[in-house]
């Protein structure tokens, strides 16, 4: 039997800027259809990881694939493998959300058939009646499913998310977790970072804890009652201290 492929393959990975090691022997596997959660203090790496799965931060040690293709070897390739959604999406606040996902669809050379880009904002669950309003009115929310919208019409297989629940509130972190559950169910492979435990507890089939640029410990869902024991979750991350 074939193993699957990776969607995302960090193996024995060394980072350093300006001598300063920031990840250091950073081992992360991720299939389709799985959510991981990366948590972290502030300086423990997170943010570099992201840049090390697109290319921004190359690696001195290790390798690092997206769907099989070595980010070093060839970074475009790999970085049109996934689609990238920051803590703050940056979005034309003068178009609406359909412009916008036509925008950056001919930018990124896709296909931006209206039918894909109206299925693709009913699948993240915008309301039908917000697609012609331009996105300076949106909440967060809302612009955080446009920019998923966009991932999905290009239908790139992973997703990488920085803090996607940060300043949302509980109604919204709450459909923001069903839609990650639903894109999860479509196949995709979906790697966040976050501060919120909880969150990821709700969400992840997977919670990685950095420190200091390596995951010490890795926690797996339960198939059976509670998920996560979430008392365990918080006692390991809170003996996971902050980078220097």
């Amino acid at each position: 039997m074939s193993t699957p492929l990776l969607a995302l393959d960090a193996a024995g990975v060394h980072v350093a800027y300006h001598g300063k090691p920031v990840l250091r022997d950073l081992n992360v596997q991720l299939r389709r259809g799985e959510i991981y959660a990366l948590l972290g203090g502030n300086g423990a790496g997170k943010s570099t990881t992201l840049n090390t799965f697109l290319g921004f931060a190359r690696p001195t040690a290790g390798s690092v694939r997206v769907g099989g293709i070595d980010v070093a070897r060839d970074p475009l390739a790999a970085r049109a493998q996934l689609a990238y959604v920051p803590e703050n999406v940056a979005l034309y606040e003068h178009l609406d959300a359909r412009e916008n996902i036509e925008y950056f669809l001919r930018l990124a050379n896709s296909a931006s058939n209206p039918d894909v880009i109206a299925d693709a904002l009913r699948a993240v669950g915008l309301e039908e009646a917000a697609w012609t309003r331009r996105l300076g009115g949106y909440s967060k929310g809302m612009r955080q499913k446009v920019a998923i919208a966009l991932a999905v019409a290009r239908a790139v297989p992973v997703l990488l998310l920085d803090e996607p629940t940060s300043g949302l509130d509980p109604q919204a972190t709450s459909e923001f977790n069903a839609l990650l559950q639903t894109l999860r169910g479509r196949g995709a492979a979906i790697f966040m970072v976050t501060h919120d435990l909880l969150g990821a507890a709700e969400v992840a089939d997977r919670i990685g804890f950095l420190d200091r640029g390596h995951i010490g410990h890795e926690v797996t869902a339960s198939l059976d009652g509670e998920r996560f024991d979430v008392r365990d979750l918080y006692r390991r991350y809170a003996r996971a201290p902050e980078a220097a």
